[in-house]
């Protein structure tokens, strides 16, 4: 069954959902999309990826490379039950260890080990002849337990990506023997022709962000499709704009660098061809940087979707000014792209225009946000409380705003100030800057910094807006109001017209793609929030408002319900978090 008979269905009352490849089954629920921070986003390729051609004659001994992902502590983007109903292990694969393994010589033997879908062996210690490591800096405990334990072991260690790239004296403090920082696209090989020559340590950094266009499909072969809920790829880095608590720009620059849309179109066609069909994410640090560059995409994307009979939905990050295009909204979403996540950060402008954010106060900030949601864009909106020059009432204001709009996904964090960025050397020379405190979670028991308003009034105006915004039933409602005010899909909108739907030609059928999923999936889900929820009624009511008003959005609808089990149960970690001073991090919510 392919989209638009999926939509079809839908128009006409009935609740399919698509599976995904290798035999996994799928779920009622796409996938939204993976921690979403701004020390790097799960998948991200800082540090190890790869783009220039290598030789790989006279490179010596065949060499076993382990691949390891270190262990995410628990935060907002785990997402524990959504992945439990999904079938799944985590939300997104390491695209950054993949990138890289596309560059290793070919006759190497790989293996990749992502420990937030299993745990390492005595078997892979063993097997290993050589450990690389990436890591954002959430997850730097799990990475520097790792480099200790390899060197125990006599391994070989190589680390790289945001927090090595951020911190390496700690990595170094670690006892790793190759650092890459940057972007490995030039360095990567270096250390190759180093490894050859029998240097056992040293540093690698390239002045000069590498081009993209070089860059290789990664290796989505090492991975288990049935592990994660998204896979990701990647189709530009850098970021125009230059908010000073983000470190996109220390760590990928302002000149936005890009892959070709043939390339994009490559990597889709490999995971297409092993079989996926489900959520991609696009992790570019700004989709719409450069607009020119998302519109050939775009462009070459739409009709490839359409020619292999839409097998995927995707998300991407992109800033708020996207709201004032309704052309490039709309090739979005005719190319599938469901789910955007928008940085709002606040919605006090005095705040928002002395953290240079000012891409967000150069149109009115709600009608941009309303405006990506009537035409069809799911919105997932960041927020961070306790910037300088913050009043009192921020988490009220942030919430009123939320509500104002509707708006059901949100992310709320507690400022936490990133190394390297702006606000870390304004903070630093202000002697402001508490250096020992950041663990990259934004949702530390203590800040890393001093700020201009009470801390325990910012962790207090914290609790109260988690509390407020993760709420169940108001969830529920903004989720309703967000998805009755979204204009039906094309489809839907076709057949109101009485005009013919486009047609869809796979080019070759797609026998796993679109069936329904394992009824014990549904099930869990309904008997979770139509039984044993207090809010019950509510869900009822508005699952039959929703079918009666805009039944070619109940997938999304039921999507975004799904989603919010997750938030319930992060208000209460949060609280736990909170008040016993991070000691409950790894324990996560209970279920």
């Amino acid at each position: 069954m392919r989209l638009h008979e999926l939509e079809d269905l839908l128009v006409n009352r009935l609740y399919p959902k698509p599976k995904r490849g290798h035999d996994k089954p799928g779920s009622l629920f796409d996938s939204a999309l993976h921690n979403h921070s701004r020390t790097g986003v799960p998948g991200s390729t800082a540090g190890f990826s790869s783009s220039k051609t290598v030789s790989h004659h006279g490179m010596g001994a065949i060499m076993r490379a382990l691949l390891v992902n270190p262990e995410l502590p628990v935060c907002f983007w785990t997402f524990k039950k959504n992945c439990e109903l999904n079938g799944a292990k985590a939300m997104a694969p390491p695209l950054g260890l993949i990138t890289v393994a596309a560059l290793l010589p070919t006759e190497w033997e790989l293996r990749l080990v992502d420990l937030n879908t299993r745990k390492l062996t005595e078997q892979d210690w063993e097997w290993a002849d050589l450990i690389m490591f990436t890591a954002m800096l959430v997850q730097k405990e799990s990475l520097l337990a790792l480099i200790r334990e390899a060197g125990k072991r006599g391994k070989t260690t190589v680390a790289g990506g945001p927090y090595p790239t951020s911190v390496p004296e700690e990595v170094l403090e670690a006892g790793v023997d190759f650092l890459l920082r940057g972007e490995a696209e030039d360095s990567m090989p270096l250390f190759l022709v180093a490894l050859h020559n029998g240097v056992k340590s040293a540093v690698f950094e390239e002045p000069v962000k590498p081009d993209l266009t070089k860059s290789p499909v990664p290796r989505f072969d090492l991975l288990r499709f049935g592990d994660y809920l998204t896979l990701a790829i990647q189709t530009s880095r850098g970021c125009p704009f230059e908010c000073e608590f983000c470190d996109v720009v220390n760590l990928y620059g302002r000149k936005t660098r890009h892959k070709t849309p043939e390339q994009v179109l490559k990597e889709l066609e490999t995971i297409y061809s092993l079989g996926w069909r489900d959520e991609v994410f696009i992790c570019d640090d700004n989709f719409i940087g450069v607009k020119k560059h998302a519109l050939a995409v775009l462009h070459k994307l739409i009709p490839w979707m359409k020619n292999h009979g839409e097998p995927f939905s995707f998300t991407t990050q992109a800033s708020v000014n996207l709201g004032q295009d309704n052309d490039l909204i709309n090739l979005m979403t005719e190319a599938n792209i469901s789910h955007i996540v928008v940085g709002v950060e606040s919605p006090d402008e005095n705040v928002l225009a002395l953290t240079r954010k000012h891409q967000n106060i150069r149109h009115p900030l709600a009608q941009s946000l309303s405006n990506m949601n009537r035409n069809g864009l799911s919105v997932i909106a960041s927020f961070i409380i306790g910037f300088d020059q913050e009043s009192e009432g921020a988490g009220n204001r942030i919430c009123e705003f939320v509500e104002e709009l509707g708006v059901p996904m949100v992310t709320l964090n507690i400022l936490s100030v990133l190394p390297n960025t702006c606000l870390w050397d304004r903070l630093k020379r202000e002697g402001r800057l508490l250096l020992d405190t950041n663990d990259g979670t934004f949702m530390a028991s203590k800040l890393n910094y001093v700020p201009t308003r009470p801390e325990s009034q910012i962790i207090g105006e914290y609790l109260q807006a988690v509390n407020r915004l993760y709420d169940p039933s108001t969830y529920l409602d903004r989720a309703y109001r967000y998805f009755l005010a979204m204009r039906p899909t094309r489809l839907a909108l076709a057949r109101q017209k009485g005009e013919n739907a486009p047609s869809l030609t796979p080019v070759e059928p797609i026998a796993s793609s679109q069936k329904m999923m394992e009824p014990w999936g549904i099930a869990k889900f309904f008997w979770r929030q139509g039984v044993r929820s207090q809010c019950r009624f509510q869900f009822w009511r508005q699952l039959a408002g929703m079918y009666r008003m805009n039944p070619s959005r109940m997938i999304s609808y039921l999507n975004t319900c799904g989603m919010g089990e997750d938030m319930f149960l992060f208000r209460e970690f949060a609280h736990r978090q909170m008040t016993s001073g991070g000691k409950n991090r790894q324990s996560g919510p209970r279920h």
